[in-house]
């Protein structure tokens, strides 16, 4: 939908970082994934920042298709700050001049794609675009990558930390997407070594928020298509899957955070801590919405099978002193409302 975030989440994520703005004060910051549910909340937060706190700062956003980046989020495309340039990720013309900051997200999960592009897109577009920032005399350089990086959680492990040294297995092209993101990782590394430029990485769970993909292989999302077209809660396996979920408003300021204040060649668990199965994900939706129709599961639960959980431990995060501020009752509501009033309107 083409719609603003709700102003009071672009607030809020500029009220917990209010205090790390000003070192992007006359500074240039490029994105890429620019366009994406991540992008979006990024870019609406740089450009409520860069007004509110008169930073005089410019963002240059690479777009594989700036008329769709026009649609998708068209009150942004007239914003002074904001310069547009088109370009794949993996071969882009370098803007010239010079930029402070980069914000690197460019890459999709999207089980549809061919794994060779996956690795091209993640790997071959990281490398370009670290060459680029060094190149343009970056200071700090964010990574966004994925806790897909981890492979499968074990059961035992009731959340991931940064200092887990499992990893998805190297025969499956499945893990086309986790191996690109570690090979990514280990570039951001190199170029983190010997001083210039700082790399951080955040490593990526699950979210939930304005914007989010409603037709994907996001379970919260797709609980808010059924509800908003009023049939059953589908749950496509058996429910018994561990996730959790971090309000995209606390993702926004932990990434600014993690930009400014995270440690050089370090990486950071991005989520929440606190898991909930997708069966009773399903329960809280239908409670929080009053949503008589219910839920359906394709898959019976088969008894002492293991669950697949993907929980991280933020502690590393906490350190910096980010917290998660809207618990998942509060999220259902708040996403669920965006897009009602969105079909209203």
């Amino acid at each position: 939908m083409n719609r603003p975030i709700p102003s009071a989440d672009v607030q809020d994520v500029l009220a917990s970082t209010s205090d790390l703005w000003e070192e992007m004060r006359g500074g240039r910051l490029f994105f890429t994934g620019g366009t994406g549910f991540f992008g979006a909340w990024l870019l609406e937060t740089f450009v409520h920042a860069n007004k509110a706190l008169q930073l005089g700062a410019k963002a240059v956003v690479l777009t594989r298709n700036v008329a769709g980046f026009h649609g998708k989020l068209p009150h942004l495309v007239n914003e002074p700050c904001l310069e547009f340039v088109e370009g794949d990720v993996r071969g882009f013309a370098f803007p010239g001049g010079h930029f402070s900051h980069v914000i690197h997200g460019a890459a999709t999960s999207a089980r549809e794609i061919d794994p060779l592009e996956m690795v091209e897109t993640v790997v071959d577009g990281t490398r370009l675009v670290l060459t680029f920032a060094k190149l343009r005399g970056v200071r700090k350089f964010l990574l966004i990558s994925s806790g897909a990086v981890y492979g499968t959680q074990p059961e035992h492990l009731p959340r991931i930390p940064e200092t887990y040294d499992g990893s998805p297995d190297p025969t499956k092209p499945s893990s086309a997407y986790g191996e690109s993101k570690r090979i990514a990782e280990v570039l951001g590394g190199i170029y983190a070594v010997g001083g210039g430029m700082e790399v951080k990485v955040a490593r990526c769970f699950s979210f939930s928020g304005p914007l989010l993909p409603i037709d994907a292989h996001f379970a919260f999302g797709n609980f808010l298509r059924d509800v908003l077209h009023g049939t059953p809660i589908t749950i496509q396996g058996d429910g018994t899957s561990l996730r959790s979920y971090l309000y995209a408003g606390d993702l926004a300021a932990w990434l600014y955070t993690l930009l400014f204040k995270g440690q050089n060649g370090h990486a950071y668990n991005v989520g929440s801590e606190e898991a909930v199965s997708i069966l009773d994900l399903a329960k809280v939706f239908c409670a929080e919405l009053s949503f008589s129709p219910g839920f359906v599961l394709a898959k019976t639960a088969i008894a002492d099978a293991p669950r697949h959980r993907y929980i991280p431990s933020c502690a590393k995060a906490q350190g910096l002193g980010l917290t998660q501020t809207i618990p998942l009752p509060a999220q259902i509501q708040k996403s669920f409302q965006w897009l009602n009033d969105g079909i209203a309107s």
